[in-house]
């Protein structure tokens, strides 16, 4: 843990036990451990946070290519349906002509 070996937390305790005093070192410890859970919350819920907003992004981001994909063989259907269209008025006019030239 943060490189201190069992020796010196065993030294760093004493001197707590001792500078603090033995009625107020578990009062402290408390204290401290719910100010790590408090620190340990807010941490999880700034990462979710952060997390749902990536996940969101990516489904919009990935929403909007499927629409420009629609979108675009859309255009290439009506483009189609057009020349189709084109073709076909140009197939009618050539029978009409052949009809008014017999």
């Amino acid at each position: 843990m943060f490189g201190l070996g069992a020796g010196e937390l065993l030294i760093i305790c004493v001197f707590a036990l001792i500078f603090i005093g033995p009625k107020k070192l578990p009062e402290l410890a408390k204290s401290l451990g719910k100010g790590l859970r408090e620190f340990q919350n807010a941490k999880d819920d700034f990462m979710n946070t952060v997390n749902s907003e990536v996940n969101q992004y990516s489904v919009d981001e990935k929403e909007s290519e499927v629409l420009a994909t629609v979108s675009n063989e859309s255009d290439a259907e009506v483009d189609g349906e057009a020349e189709l269209e084109h073709a076909q008025d140009e197939k009618d006019q050539e029978e009409t002509g052949k009809i008014t030239k017999e």
